[in-house]
């Protein structure tokens, strides 16, 4: 086996492990709160999170729970025959509304301790 086809399997190897890599959803939920209160991620009006820093693990937890979210609000749309962007406008004016003290909110283009 050559060099060149060693590394190609070692860099195969390590792409096919990447999904297992991912955090899973009960990872994301129970590291939520901590991530909000540290300031790592808020909500914003779009119904989704983003990360408010560019810690590696508050983007894990923004994906998965994103994913979650943005199923659920499919979901929610097809139920009631309306568009998802009303779901996630509504969706996101709740979580923003109920953001505690102290957490991030994204306000226009800014994030906001509220």
């Amino acid at each position: 086996m050559t060099l060149f086809t060693r590394f190609s399997a070692l860099i195969l190897a390590f792409c096919l492990a990447l999904p297992a890599l991912a955090m899973s959803l009960d990872e994301a939920k129970n590291a939520l709160e901590s991530a909000k209160s540290q300031g790592l991620v808020g909500e914003t009006p779009t119904g989704y999170l983003a990360a408010v820093s560019s810690d590696p693990e508050a983007r894990e937890i923004v994906k998965a729970i994103n994913d979650a979210r943005r199923e659920a609000y499919k979901k929610i749309a097809e139920k009631h025959g309306i568009a998802v962007t009303k779901v996630e406008t509504v969706a996101g004016q709740k979580a923003v509304d109920k953001t505690p003290p102290g957490q991030y909110i994204l306000v226009g283009d800014s994030w906001v301790r509220k």
